[in-house]
């Protein structure tokens, strides 16, 4: 009985922007299908309007790809990625301050399961969605880059142009602040 080889390593992202700039557009394809549902969780985390995630995460791509020189490989490309995401959330922010724009939802649709179950459950994910949107932007940030992601503080740090001590402070306020929420 022979054991199955292992398959070639996949590129890494780095070997990928390499191709890139070769003129090789598969990897661009395959660096948009690694990043892309990460990159909108990030902004989904980050207060987005649902009805502008495709539109946000395809602009982080064109912007990442036209400035693909600047990215050193210092940090990781997903992290680079939620930088310019953050960068263009915040820049759509600026454009848009003081328009509250109000989502309308079909949430009365009677589902199979424990109602009560289901209700309080809606009830906390409302409440925590509504505790990060009052954390102050680094705060929410590194919440969302440490607990969706499950980046490191180092590469959090270096994504958002501080250090990693003061990401852990954030991230220790924030779990207070939300916890308190929470309650």
């Amino acid at each position: 009985m022979t054991t199955p080889r292992p398959g070639p390593e996949p590129p890494s992202d780095a070997q990928l922007v390499l191709a890139y700039r070769a003129g090789e557009e598969r990897a661009a394809t395959e660096l948009v299908s690694r990043h892309a549902v990460p990159v909108a969780r990030f902004l989904v985390g980050s207060g987005a309007a649902p009805g502008e995630i495709d539109d946000l995460v395809q602009e982080t791509f064109f912007r990442a790809f036209r400035r693909l020189d600047g990215w050193r490989g210092e940090a990781g490309f997903r992290s680079w990625l939620f930088t310019i995401a953050s960068n263009l959330l915040k820049d759509e922010y600026r454009k848009h301050r003081g328009r509250k724009v109000v989502s309308i939802e079909d949430r009365d649709v009677p589902g199979r399961e424990d109602p009560e179950s289901t209700f309080i459950a809606e009830e906390m994910e409302i409440r925590l969605q509504q505790g990060l949107i009052t954390l102050p932007r680094l705060q929410r940030e590194v919440f969302l880059l440490r607990v969706q992601q499950g980046i490191e503080y180092q590469e959090i740090a270096t994504t958002l142009g501080t250090t990693a001590g003061a990401a852990r402070v954030h991230y220790h306020h924030a779990v207070r602040r939300l916890k308190e929420i929470m309650r």
